[in-house]
């Protein structure tokens, strides 16, 4: 009976020596395995950090206005009898555009016109019987007075007549056409729109904080979406003399050349306007930047010697930044990097402080001051 509870002590003790053996040496094999996970170097890309010349810029969202615009109607109604232009026409000033019926207006003229040549004649007819006595001072003032009256009436009408017609008050760019002739034309009808286009107004607005930042013969930088690839440069050329109440922003014009026509009022624009003068920063992309609460902080690559197959030992070291303005795909360093240090610009989220690092800068991340959108 001892010897067989002997036995069964004993086998049950090497059971649970094996099992518990078994469990440690698993556990030591994976230990050693994470260790030598935290040793494996981490593949990252990298920049070597540079000074460039950084212009401060203020942006805003601005909208093109025509120098000279209007939306051409006339003042009194009639029935188109003559139309003189198409839709996108090129006109000069003083161009007839279009005039209404006018035969009355005419008629009347002409009767006018013949009272005053009578009115005209008999005045200078008693003006000279008047020298001789032969007519009183009274009937030739009568004669003045009715002729200046006619006069007036005469230019009344012209006037009058003047309204049935539509001229180009200024030389741009005609509309579309809206009305058709023999239509009626109730007065104010718009007819057509006319635009000058070159140069363009851009109005757009900044916080009074900025007042003090911006003058008059500033250069100024738009970009419209309806043209990514292109830039257009123009120069403020007013400041509005008051600060808008309700959201304390001022109203800024700038004029650009649009010798090509390619800007349209009414667009929606950004507007980049310089302040300062350049400076020499420390940029890097912005994709280098882990952004924290507590701090922003870059990873640089730092070599701790030469290892046993002969190659640098490459580790990361976590330091902080100060950063300052931001420049489409870059952001400019004030303090924690300087000049040749290499900087780490993906791949940080796998990275602590002193892991060994791989570096493959086969695909780099963007670096471009001013992208532009493009279609993929």
């Amino acid at each position: 009976m001892f010897k067989r509870m002997l036995i069964m002590l004993i086998a049950v003790g090497v059971v649970l020596g094996g099992v518990f053996g078994f469990k440690a040496f698993v556990g030591m094999k994976i230990k050693e395995a994470m260790a030598g996970m935290a040793n494996m170097p981490q593949t990252v890309s990298t920049i070597t950090a540079v000074r460039t010349d950084w212009q401060e810029r203020i942006e805003a969202v601005g909208t093109l206005r025509a120098v000279r615009g209007a939306d051409l109607s006339l003042e009194t109604s009639g029935v188109v009898e003559e139309i003189n232009f198409q839709s996108g026409d090129e006109v000069e000033e003083g161009k007839l555009l279009l005039r209404l019926r006018d035969t009355d207006e005419n008629a009347k003229l002409k009767a006018l016109e013949a009272m005053e040549r009578l009115y005209g004649l008999t005045y200078e007819r008693n003006l000279k019987l008047s020298k001789t006595q032969a007519v009183s001072q009274a009937v030739v003032d009568s004669d003045r007075a009715n002729l200046d009256n006619f006069k007036a009436q005469v230019a009344q009408q012209k006037a009058m007549l003047d309204k049935k017609s539509l001229r180009a008050p200024f030389a741009g760019k005609l509309g579309l056409r809206q009305v058709d002739l023999g239509q009626y034309l109730p007065a104010g009808t718009v007819i057509t729109t006319l635009q000058a286009l070159s140069p363009i107004f851009v109005d757009f607005y900044l916080p009074q904080q900025a007042l003090n930042q911006v003058k008059v013969g500033q250069d100024v930088v738009a970009e419209v979406d309806t043209y990514p690839e292109r830039r257009f440069t123009g120069k403020i050329t007013a400041i509005s003399p008051k600060i808008e109440a309700t959201t304390r922003n001022i109203q800024v014009r700038a004029t650009i050349e649009n010798a090509d026509k390619a800007l349209l009022p009414g667009m929606h624009v950004t507007v980049q306007v310089s302040v300062g003068k350049p400076q020499s920063l420390v940029t890097l992309p912005q994709t280098a930047i882990s952004y924290n609460p507590y701090g922003n902080l870059v990873y640089l690559v730092d070599s701790k010697g030469k290892g046993a197959d002969g190659k640098d030992q490459l580790v990361a070291e976590q330091t902080f930044v100060t950063l300052g303005a931001t420049r489409g795909d870059q952001v400019a360093v004030l303090k924690g990097v300087e000049p040749g240090q290499v900087v780490v610009t993906a791949g940080q989220m796998k990275l602590r402080n002193g892991i060994p690092v791989a570096v493959n800068n086969a695909v780099q991340p963007t670096n471009d001051p001013q992208p532009q959108p493009v279609d993929r």
